[in-house]
């Protein structure tokens, strides 16, 4: 891992193709700013733990050191000091980035889940925290709010998996649940091969759906938001479902198939998420 990595220049650069960033920029300006410091915060910590080339652990406790320095105010690496006046605004504290960074901890060293309930307790650590950052920079924390941006979170994380099926298992990373490969008889060397089998193909299906319905349990978030972000969280969604709309047209194939939403998939599903909040609005 190059030095190169940890700038802000390049963190930067490189979210011009994250949703997180597209969406920001339906925002003001200064909402912006601050949601491209987290950002900045997640990709490095994320790069950190999967591309270091030397102690990953050790590199990680550096992180958490820097983001306690920037909640007081000291940080020194560029990535903090730009996070500073944002940590210092928001009411969830440097917890959730802690989690962030705790799921890194986790990827060091668990490579594979028995459950689904195992692996929604990772994307509590790896994908929550990053919507309950973003109510704290709206001023939107509810319990409620918070409850549907975790669905949301979670089944994000969910699609990104099922994205990546094939990349993350020559990684030797398993984010399908090991109880359910073993209920459709898929072995996970089944993950490596150029297309998916019968069983695998059952296996994905499966999750599509759970995260289709974690997505759809989350939807009414935007319906409680004012409408810049009420928009942003439905283009969230909107991708969402377009990526499984992606995978359900390649039949559940995501190893011969880049699964990718469409940008006609994305547009339908968050004008469908912002007419459902519009109807929720005038109940």
């Amino acid at each position: 891992m190059s030095a190169q990595v940890d700038t802000p220049s390049t963190l930067a650069a490189r979210s011009r193709d994250e949703n997180f960033s597209v969406a920001s920029l339906l925002l003001p300006r200064a909402t912006r700013e601050r949601l491209l410091a987290v950002y900045a915060f997640a990709r490095l910590t994320d790069q950190i733990g999967d591309e270091w080339d030397g102690d990953r652990l050790a590199r990680l406790d550096w992180v958490e050191s820097e983001l306690t320095a920037a909640a007081a105010g000291t940080a020194t690496h560029p990535v903090f000091v730009q996070l500073e006046p944002v940590l210092a605004r928001l009411d969830c504290g440097p917890g959730p980035f802690r989690d962030l960074i705790e799921a890194n901890r986790v990827d060091q060293r668990v490579h594979a889940y028995a459950t689904f309930e195992a692996l929604r307790g990772y994307c509590m650590l790896s994908a929550a925290p990053v919507g309950r950052i973003v109510l704290s920079i709206f001023g939107a924390t509810t319990p409620e709010r918070i409850a549907q941006s975790d669905d949301v979170c979670v089944a994000l994380q969910l699609v990104e998996h099922l994205q990546d099926v094939g990349e993350d298992a020559l990684r030797g990373r398993v984010y399908l649940p090991q109880e359910d490969l073993a209920a459709e008889g898929c072995d996970p060397s089944a993950l490596v091969e150029p297309a998916a089998s019968s069983a695998l193909v059952r296996v994905i299906a499966g999750e599509v759906g759970r995260a289709r319905a974690l997505l759809t349990r989350g939807e009414p978030l935007a319906a409680s938001l004012p409408v810049r972000p009420r928009v942003a969280v439905a283009g969230f969604v909107g991708g969402g479902h377009a990526a499984l709309d992606a995978i359900d047209r390649a039949g559940s194939d995501v190893l011969a198939v880049a699964c990718r939403p469409t940008r006609r998939g994305v547009a339908w599903h968050a004008l469908r998420c912002l007419v459902a909040a519009r109807r929720r609005g005038r109940r």
